[in-house]
């Protein structure tokens, strides 16, 4: 995985959950706090999570193979999306489960100093996980908003971790909350709405990661900057004289595919358009570095048939025809 999949906040993440997940165990066993419980399954889930991100960064190094030509760079887009089901899964349906039980079945906290104590750590473990992730996104978003680098981001793994190092201290706190009122009032039902808050929490997330990935796995195309870049180093202004059409799509984070279809003059020699094409590739792979698989199909440009629009037949996804 390159240093833009943002191995060091998962990393980082990794580490923090696991010792998180020991301590909210211990933590439970000592207490009988169902947000405890629910909490510790979070981490543990957490842990998996993180182990999932970097499986599939591993697994998406693979050369490609003639069987899959454009290499292995979605496998990481598979495991984000695995990680949003599991997230929804084992952590928020357990504790929406575990907090409907608390509710119906409400007891006392015993033991109170060993979940707040245990609290405390995890939100200085967390604090410091997120802060991490943090740092390592600061240095890809740029002027991008935090909301604009999750929905936009082509590597998964940063927003991710961010989302689930969020919705961890969110959570926390809402143990905490529930914990509190649970010990203040002597009624363990404040224990398990804590809970069910935590459940609904890590769903919400869930769907958003979900809802992101999903788009990664169908296909995005490049950023508007990038689309402007490839086409600006694509015409010389000599033999390729403008772009007809383009469409791009991301194979992985840092691999891209860019098809076009180039105006040359009517008169090129096919050595001239050959070495245009050469050219402009180069070119191409001079201002998008991820531009690695390059298809450009020379045309002559007819005022007329631009006047048509783009063919929806010809389209992807258009529609079909009877």
């Amino acid at each position: 995985m390159s240093a833009s999949g943002g191995t060091k906040a998962i990393v980082a993440a990794l580490f923090a959950n696991l010792s998180i997940a020991v301590a909210k165990f211990v933590a439970f066993l000592f207490s009988g706090s169902s947000s405890m419980l629910a909490e510790s399954v979070h981490s543990v889930a957490d842990s998996g999570n993180q182990g999932l991100l970097l499986l599939g960064g591993k697994r998406a190094q693979r050369e490609a193979t003639p069987q899959h030509p454009f290499g292995y760079g979605r496998e990481r887009y598979i495991y984000a999306f695995l990680v949003s089901i599991v997230l929804f899964s084992v952590g928020g349906m357990f504790a929406i489960y575990e907090g409907y039980e608390k509710i119906k079945h409400p007891h006392e906290i015993e033991h109170w100093y060993w979940p707040v104590g245990v609290l405390a750590f995890a939100i200085i473990a967390e604090t410091i996980s997120f802060r991490t992730a943090i740092k390592e996104s600061n240095a890809l978003r740029g002027r991008q908003s935090w909301k604009e680098f999750v929905r936009h981001a082509k590597a998964p793994e940063l927003p991710v971790v961010l989302l689930e190092d969020l919705g961890a201290l969110v959570g926390l706190f809402l143990a905490l909350g529930g914990v509190g009122l649970a010990l203040l009032t002597g009624d363990g039902i404040w224990d398990g709405i804590g809970t069910l808050c935590i459940g609904v929490l890590l769903i919400l997330i869930a769907l958003v990661l979900a809802a992101e990935t999903k788009s990664l796995l169908l296909g995005e195309a490049a950023g508007l900057d990038q689309v402007k870049q490839i086409e600006a180093a694509m015409v010389d202004g000599t033999t390729v004289t403008r772009v007809i059409h383009m469409r791009t799509l991301h194979l992985g984070p840092e691999e891209l595919l860019v098809a076009a279809k180039i105006a040359v003059q009517h008169d090129n020699t096919a050595t001239e358009i050959a070495t245009a094409i050469d050219a402009a590739e180069s070119r191409i792979r001079a201002a998008v570095p991820i531009a690695r698989v390059i298809y450009l199909e020379p045309d002559v440009y007819s005022d007329t048939e631009a006047a048509k629009g783009p063919d929806p037949k010809a389209t992807p996804g258009g529609p079909t025809p009877h």
